[in-house]
């Protein structure tokens, strides 16, 4: 059974940053990718940012430029660096792991307010 275990949400004022941090279970060369996910109060879940295992990464047109979606394979853990964070990134963020199978962290809460 995968674990994934996310941590560094917090509250946080607009154009502060945060750093979150996804910690696998198992080593993360054996997903296929890896991404961070976020779902609003009263919203549909959504794709953040993602990694493959080859490295490539994408990302959502509302974040790109502001968020840096990188990994530490060493240590199983996937990061997302969160710049110049606005009230509308409030959410909880959420680590996913895909193989032949889709894994979900428990979600960390970000919210970006003065």
């Amino acid at each position: 059974q995968v674990q994934l275990v996310e941590s560094g949400g917090g509250l946080v004022q607009p154009g502060g940053s945060l750093r979150l941090s996804c910690v696998a279970s198992r080593s993360i060369f054996s997903f296929n990718a890896m991404g961070w996910y976020r779902q609003a109060p009263g919203k549909e879940r959504e794709m953040v940012a993602g990694i493959t295992s080859g490295g490539i990464t994408n990302y959502a047109g509302t974040v790109k430029g502001r968020f840096t979606i990188s990994r530490d394979t060493a240590k199983k853990t996937v990061y997302l660096q969160m710049n110049s964070l606005k009230p509308e990134d409030t959410a909880v963020y959420y680590c996913n792991a895909r193989s032949y199978a889709s894994y979900w962290g428990q979600g960390t809460q970000v919210t970006v307010s003065s």
